[in-house]
């Protein structure tokens, strides 16, 4: 909690540790993401030489751009818990839902959809924390 933000209440306390949860899982599942599209990046176009040369393509590369609006949404979680004003329960709830609707793979999809579906098929790390991840965006929003 920032120096100057107003005390919280025990609803936006819940708030902030429902978002903070997912906000940890949605890390750990971008990490295997990350990681698993290095091997095949690494399979098919070669090593990659350093870790500043896999953050320009991790940043730059079209091969890696499918990540995009996933790390979007992760910084979008990172700044409502940076706000000044206390988070609601609606706020945690919009960013869920977004969180629901990104994270569908499709085998007959384009863009993010089919990209998750080929690494949920490829990696068992993907699916393990898509799993933690599920669990916690899953039928929580439909109890609220």
């Amino acid at each position: 909690m920032k120096k100057n933000q107003p005390p919280s209440s025990p609803e936006h306390e819940g708030a902030r540790q429902r978002l903070s949860a997912l906000r940890l899982a949605l890390l750990n599942l971008h990490k295997a993401l990350v990681d698993s599209e290095r091997v095949t990046y690494e399979k098919t176009v070669g090593t990659i030489p350093s870790p500043n040369h896999f953050l320009r393509l991790l940043t730059q590369d079209p091969w890696f751009a499918w990540l995009q609006p996933f790390s979007q949404l992760i910084v979008a979680m990172d700044e409502a818990l940076e706000e000044q004003e206390p988070l609601t329960s609606a706020g945690v709830d919009a960013l869920t839902a977004q969180t629901r609707r990104l994270l569908v793979a499709s085998e007959s999809g384009d863009g993010f959809s089919r990209h998750y579906f080929d690494a949920l098929q490829r990696d068992p790390d993907v699916v393990l924390a898509h799993g933690e991840a599920a669990r916690l965006f899953g039928a929580r929003n439909r109890s609220v």
